[in-house]
């Protein structure tokens, strides 16, 4: 059992820690069942969509054809037209790469870069900051005790500084913390003195700032744990001084009257004496826990963990198949659990043991306390009335261990003073693999600008300012007088020419008549002279003379009114008149025809110029990242807003294939726009990995074209904000109000998630959030040597 023991607590600490890289399971990536990876492919054609996602599965409707989720969604002409959109995916068999929910958001659907530093800048100078000044003290201790002559206090220091050298700082080039820390931290060093340093110098000295920020939870929580291990630099524990301190002591100490000590020992440790209640009961629990923790050690002695530490120590994850990973993951699962199960009942039995062993008399506040034990089992009420009995607790920590009360349990306290040389000598961590406080952070969450802050807020006031403009261009009202005019153009033209028509038909009949009065007139006189010329010429009988003469007469009786009727027609005004009609109906004709043409052109120009404007959109940048404001704020037990670091709740956008060469490139880079870039906003899509949520499965995709949501479907994807699957076609943020509705669902893995490995492995850790972590990097083995050591010391003492 001792072997197996010792193999529970080596990989317990290796969990613990988080120092190894997480187990994957090399399966094939087209097995996988979740969604690992996301792309967005835009093309003016299907083929050209496609090409961008080679090596993508695509997103399929129930027949097997490709979705369009952009299809029929463009303008008319003046815009880019259509595009066609497809969503590429790939596959993962691990959940801790898997994505758990996709949402959108518009361009305009109520986001701030601003509003995400403000609210940062406000955490990093109300909380962290603050937080950081006060930690600086265990940063101290930790420091004076490693060059200590103090052997226990060394030795303390040398152990945490080992294990902290397991932590690495990328941004040191994979310094160890324990290192680093020894040295002044950029921070004590100050901006100036810092950055006159060579690259090389800077790698000695730590960003305790940044480490603080941006590490990840497990990290952090297990850096500031530890630093608080190794601080306290008296030569004695802060149990042993305990002993020694009562409130009456404290307040003497004061040298003012009973009231004004009782007032300044309230300014000096009631906060902290608080920080202690709030662990009070978890701690009694454990205390009273005793015999369940007695019997799981007894049951521990009947395991037998030989085949898995078999499998465990056998294991090559360079060269391994499916089925070994999977007996690995399962022994290391057991192990572990079995290693979390009897450490803690070890520290239960042993830290109950101890303070049982140790007298303390409360006897002035009428309490039943004669040992270390009865305080610590005092119940939450009777310790609350009775605060001030905390306050020598309080005043018997370090400064850097009263630092970190927030991020300590009551039990890590209670071992650190339990802990000497021997103890900390004795303790194993070779197992130990090396890693960075940075694993698993997507640190472009902290780069400047890149990212953007939702709220139900911020959300309401953007769907207020919201005007659905559905459908494409429309002509206004300048379009339209254009039109008008042009049809009066239209108008006069033909009247006019319709006039000059009549006017020259009129010219022309007038001349004709005119023509043919003349003609019968000279006819008429042409022909008398011919007749007289006959008389006088002719040699014919009387007859044909008379014939002539009776002609001639007719002609000249008859002359006289052609001639009253040529000279009563003959009206050069009449026709002037007529001409300088037709003259200006002709040049009103073409005044028309020119307005026309130009009423025409400019109605045109302008048109083409409103249809470009009008389909003409300015993009605003794509956000990286949008995380939701409730997300990532808390409120502490005053009720002040605070900010925790949750990782998970920051959705990353989803690229797509846009070229560099693209004319919206500079806006929207490589982030996705579900609209093609022809929208009248983009349509970002964006990914979340929260390993505390549960993850997509791949093969649940279904498309919709309905606003009835699928029989066996609940989630899809959707608008922050908003639990509905979103309408990817939406007319709000394209301009075809008739394009097909385009729904995606997914369903989610329900199967229970594991639950080995470190309770912070989520990485929801509020930097000044309520409870520590018992962690046991200080070993089984050093603690059974202390108390071992405690308990010969008392029985020794009965003797005598």
């Amino acid at each position: 059992m001792k072997k197996a023991f010792k193999t529970i607590i080596a990989l317990l600490l290796t969990v613990v820690l988080a120092m190894s890289t997480p187990l994957q399971v090399f399966a094939d990536a087209s097995e996988g069942q979740y969604i690992r990876e996301l792309k967005v492919g835009v093309g003016r054609k299907a083929s050209e969509a496609l090409s961008a996602l080679e090596g993508y599965e695509i997103l399929k409707d129930d027949n097997g054809n490709y979705v369009d989720l952009n299809k029929n969604a463009g303008g008319g002409a003046g815009s880019d037209g259509d595009r066609v959109v497809y969503l590429g995916f790939k596959r993962t068999s691990e959940k801790s790469e898997a994505i758990t929910d996709l949402a959108v958001m518009n361009m305009n659907g109520g986001y701030s870069v601003k509003n995400y530093k403000l609210l940062m800048d406000d955490y990093i100078s109300e909380q962290l900051m603050p937080f950081v000044d006060s930690f600086m003290s265990a940063i101290e201790e930790y420091r004076e005790n490693y060059y200590s002559e103090n052997e226990n206090n060394r030795s303390k220091a040398e152990y945490i500084h080992d294990i902290l050298n397991k932590l690495t700082d990328d941004d040191c080039g994979g310094a160890g913390l324990g290192d680093l820390l020894l040295n002044e931290t950029k921070y004590e060093m100050g901006d100036d003195a810092y950055n006159a340093l060579s690259d090389a110098e800077k790698n000695q000295h730590a960003d305790i700032v940044t480490i603080v920020a941006q590490a990840n939870g497990r990290a952090t929580l297990l850096l500031e744990n530890l630093l608080l291990k190794a601080s306290d630099a008296n030569e004695t524990t802060w149990l042993e001084r305990l002993v020694d301190v009562t409130y009456d002591d404290l307040a003497d100490e004061t040298g003012l009257s009973p009231s004004k000590a009782r007032n300044q020992l309230s300014k000096l440790y009631y906060d902290d004496a608080m920080k202690l209640l709030e662990m009070w009961t978890a701690f009694k629990e454990h205390l009273d826990g005793y015999d369940e923790a007695i019997a799981k050690l007894e049951e521990a002695k009947q395991k037998d963990f030989s085949e898995q530490e078999a499998i465990i120590e056998n294991y090559d994850i360079e060269s391994t198949t499916d089925e070994q990973t999977q007996e690995f993951t399962q022994a290391l699962a057991e192990v572990t659990t079995y290693g979390e199960i009897y450490t803690n009942a070890y520290y239960d039995v042993l830290c109950k043991e101890y303070l049982e062993s140790i007298e303390y008399d409360l006897t002035d506040y009428d309490l039943e306390v004669e040992t270390l034990l009865d305080l610590f089992t005092l119940d939450y009420d009777t310790a609350y009335d009775n605060i001030e009995c905390l306050y020598p607790i309080v005043a018997s920590l370090s400064d850097g261990q009263r630092s970190g009360l927030e991020l300590i349990t009551l039990q890590d306290l209670v071992i650190l003073g339990m802990n000497d040389a021997e103890g900390y000598r004795s303790a194993e961590y070779d197992d130990l693999e090396i890693g960075s406080i940075y694993e698993g952070v997507d640190r472009g969450i902290y780069e400047e600008g890149g990212v953007a802050l939702t709220s139900d807020a911020e959300r309401t006031r953007a769907l207020e300012g919201l005007e659905e403009q559905a459908g494409g261009y429309r002509f206004g009202k300048l379009q339209f007088s254009g039109i008008s005019v042009a049809g009066a153009t239209v108008i006069g033209l033909g009247v006019s020419l319709a006039i000059r028509n009549a006017a020259k038909n009129a010219i022309t009949a007038y001349q004709n008549t005119l023509k043919g009065l003349k003609s019968t007139v000279d006819a008429a006189e042409s022909r008398c002279r011919e007749i007289e010329q006959f008389m006088q010429t002719t040699k014919e009988g009387y007859e044909a003379k008379l014939a002539a003469v009776k002609e001639y007469n007719a002609i000249r009786a008859a002359l006289p009114d052609q001639e009253a009727a040529l000279a009563k027609f003959e009206n050069p005004e009449y026709l002037g008149r007529l001409q300088a009609r037709s003259t200006l109906c002709g040049r009103i004709a073409v005044g028309c025809a020119i307005a026309f043409v130009i009423i025409t052109a400019i109605t045109i120009w302008m048109t083409a110029r409103e249809m470009r404007e009008f389909y003409r959109v300015d993009y605003l940048e794509i956000p990286h990242y949008i995380v939701d404001e409730k997300d990532i704020t808390a409120y502490n037990a005053n009720g002040d807003k605070i900010v925790i670091k949750n990782q998970g709740a920051y959705y990353k956008s989803v690229p797509c294939n846009r070229s560099i060469d693209s004319k919206f490139y500079d806006a929207l880079g490589e982030h996705s726009d579900l609209n093609g870039d022809v929208g009248r906003q983009w349509l970002a899509l964006y990914a979340e990995r929260n390993e505390a949520n549960t993850p997509i499965l791949a093969d649940s995709f279904k498309v919709s074209t309905s606003e009835q949501i699928p029989a066996g479907y609940e989630k899809g994807i959707h608008m922050f904000g908003s639990s509905a699957a979103e309408n990817l076609n939406n007319p709000l943020y394209d301009w075809n109000s008739s394009a097909p509705k385009v729904y995606v669902y997914f369903k989610l893995d329900t199967t229970p998630a594991s639950t080995a490995g470190s309770n912070f492995s989520r990485g929801m850790v509020a930097v000044t959030g309520g409870a520590g972590i018992a962690i046991g990097a200080l070993g089984t083995a050093l603690i059974m040597t202390l108390a071992r050591k405690k308990k010969e010391e008392a029985l020794l003492s009965e003797k005598v």
